[in-house]
Formats: C-alpha cells, sequence, structure tokens
C-alpha cells in the first residue's frame, strides 16, 4: 500500500525522505502548503505537503534546532553551532545572519517587525534585519538578556512571548524591546517545553515536560480571563495527537497512537491539514525506537468542532 492511499484511520499520508535523526520542528508557510523541517541529522527539509514532494534539502555544520519561513522564498533556521542563517531556496543560497554564543534553540520572523527573532541557550533574545544577512555587524537590531536559556518562542502581531528554563516567562511589545511588557512565572509546576500564541491575538498557550498545558491571556483582568480559549492540539511521548475544546476543558478527538513520540504539531494557513513529527524524543533514554517520520493529515470538522452543551432535562 502506498502513502497516498492510507485509509483515513491511520496517521494520514507520510511523506516521503524523512530526516534520519531526530525531527527538532516543522512549519507550514503562511501562504501554502510549504512545509519546513529542521532535524538533529543537520538538516533543513522543504516540502511541498500537499504533493508529498520533498523540494530540497539544505546541509548544516550542526543540528537544526528551529525553523521558520520568511517567505515561500526563503527561511531561517536557528542551529546548534551557535549560528543564524537564511536559505533562499530556489537557488539554494545561504546567508549568515549572525550568532550566539551558545546553540540557537528558536527563531521566528516577524511580518509586522519585519525582523528575525531567536533566542538561545546563551541567555539572550536577538533580534536581526534580514536586508544585512552576511553582514552580522549590519543585521544585528538588538540583543536583549534573558533570566535563564530560552527554551520557546512564539509571536502574534506586536507580541513576542519568551519562556525559559526556570519557568520564566517574558513577554515583549517588538515596537519597544527597551524591557519586557510583563513578567511572569509559568502557572505549570514543571519545566516550559513549549509556548504558542493564540492566532486572535488574545493570549497564549504553555505545555511542561510532565505533559500539561495552561492557557493564558496576555490581559490579566478578570473580564479578559473568562474569555474563550478555542480548539488547540497537542502531541505527547505516548505517540497521541488530541484535540482539544479549551472552552469545555474536554478533549474533542484522538488520532490513532503514532510510531513514537510527537516531537511537533503545525496545522496549515487555512487549519486543514495538520503535520506531525512522529520522532521520538528521548525520554526514555538512548533505546531502540521506530524510525523518524512525518505525517499530514487533512482535519475534519467533526474533529475540531466544539460539541454543543447538552440542555437541562425538562421538569417533571
Amino acid at each position: 500500500m502506498t502513502a497516498a492511499t492510507l485509509p483515513a484511520t491511520t496517521g494520514g499520508r507520510e511523506l516521503s525522505g524523512p530526516p534520519s535523526d531526530g525531527i527538532s520542528n516543522l512549519r507550514f508557510s503562511n501562504h501554502s502548503d510549504l512545509l519546513l523541517v529542521s532535524s538533529w541529522d543537520k538538516s533543513l527539509r522543504l516540502y511541498d505537503a500537499g504533493a508529498n514532494v520533498l523540494e530540497g534539502e539544505f546541509v548544516h555544520a550542526g543540528p537544526v534546532l528551529d525553523c521558520c519561513f520568511h517567505d515561500d522564498s526563503a527561511g531561517f533556521s536557528a542551529c546548534a553551532d551557535h549560528m543564524v542563517r537564511r536559505y533562499v531556496f530556489g537557488s539554494g543560497k545561504e546567508d549568515i545572519l549572525g550568532c550566539h554564543d551558545a546553540p540557537v534553540r528558536c527563531v521566528e520572523y516577524s511580518y509586522e517587525a519585519g525582523q528575525v527573532i531567536t533566542g538561545s541557550w546563551d541567555k539572550t533574545l536577538k533580534c536581526w534585519d534580514p536586508r544585512g544577512a552576511s553582514d552580522p555587524d549590519r543585521a544585528l537590531v538588538g540583543t536583549y538578556l534573558q533570566p535563564e536559556r530560552v527554551y520557546s518562542l512564539s509571536l502574534v502581531g506586536h507580541r513576542l512571548v519568551v519562556a525559559t528554563s526556570g519557568r520564566h516567562v517574558n513577554i515583549y511589545d517588538l515596537r519597544n524591546m527597551s524591557q519586557p511588557e510583563q513578567r511572569r512565572e509559568s502557572s505549570l509546576k514543571y519545566q516550559t517545553r513549549c509556548v504558542r500564541c493564540y492566532p486572535n491575538g488574545t493570549g497564549f498557550a504553555l505545555s511542561s515536560i510532565d505533559g500539561r498545558v495552561a492557557m493564558e491571556f496576555f490581559d490579566l483582568s478578570e473580564a479578559a480571563q473568562a474569555k474563550n480559549y478555542g480548539t488547540f492540539a497537542t502531541g505527547g511521548c505516548d505517540g497521541y495527537v488530541n484535540l482539544w475544546d479549551g472552552n469545555n476543558k474536554k478533549r474533542l478527538y484522538q488520532y490513532s497512537k503514532y510510531p513514537t513520540s510527537i516531537a511537533a504539531l503545525s496545522f496549515s494557513r487555512d487549519g486543514h491539514l495538520l503535520a506531525v513529527a512522529s520522532s521520538y524524543t528521548f525520554e526514555e533514554g538512548d533505546t531502540l525506537h521506530e524510525p523518524d517520520a512525518i505525517f499530514v493529515r487533512n482535519v475534519n470538522e467533526v474533529e475540531v468542532k466544539p460539541k454543543p452543551k447538552a440542555l437541562p432535562a425538562p421538569p417533571a
């Protein structure tokens, strides 16, 4: 049976040419069904997820810990060799934006600010102007000290959320990076693994290494805290992907178990596709595990639509 004809009860279409080592992240483009994948095998891969075609592979000097799109013609990578790179997909041209003093853990591109933002284990956040590529002195816009090593970044509009070790969370306005708008501590008991902003710009989700998720709002007023969360997806070391109704704090759907840990998830721009990185995350040490794989599945409305609340029984 070929990947294109897998029945709907499986994990979806398996993309050809997956990375040969752990998948660190995957991202859909904001403009198309192109998918960018970073990996510990020192590669950055570009796929046409709809056509199941590997469009390009770009080799680095060290493991690639994160990636994001500039647009459909170029993307950025965060690398364990301390470097921040831009790749032009059509030509394969590589530009060096600059470097950190330790591995670069995460990278985001802000369309509003026209800047690349990187977070590193050197406890700094850096902003770059991609027009200064190949000239680090011109590309670097600013360096901002963080309380601990940066583990995850996410942005929506002009808001940037930075999650570090020690459960610190800093919230910035990209128009004024002199200091955070807010400094918070994660409401979760254990170390933060990932942060993701709500698409509507009202808040963000935090996940921790013990598998829990917290939903938070930028506005700390009581009225804001009563707002709706929406629908979101989570994936864990148990190999399951779950879709959740955040308003009612209930699971809407659970997909069939994937071959190994879920290392990363990404929805397409219209929410109709979900990319799943099935990639062992070494939660049980160096042991035999299933090969790394990327699955792309169609998201059906019945899987993500919150179920209506049951009406109260009429009086007897």
